[in-house]
């Protein structure tokens, strides 16, 4: 399962999104696609950000059961504690 969080990105981001993975709520893209569709539409979407920015989780083989990464400007920062990944709200 991959989901992406995409805040202030042009409407055609979400609507390219939308042929891969479900919009349940503005922004958050929901499915289940393989590592190189995932990878690609990370990349792909880095591209078009502008002024935006993305966080992308999936799910894999590890102590958390997922994996997380981010880019842009976002209210949240992905951080790496001893191993583990974990969401900062930046002041």
């Amino acid at each position: 399962m991959v989901v992406m969080i995409l805040e202030n990105v042009p409407t055609s981001v979400r609507g390219e999104l939308t042929r891969w993975l479900i919009e349940p709520y503005p922004g958050v893209f929901v499915g289940h696609v393989t590592a190189m569709v995932r990878d690609r539409l990370w990349e792909r979407t880095i591209k078009k950000l502008k002024d935006g920015g993305m966080v992308q989780i999936w799910s894999t083989n590890n102590e958390q059961r997922f994996q997380m990464r981010a880019t842009g400007v976002t209210r949240r920062e992905v951080v790496d504690y001893e191993g583990l990944q974990l969401i900062r709200i930046p002041n």
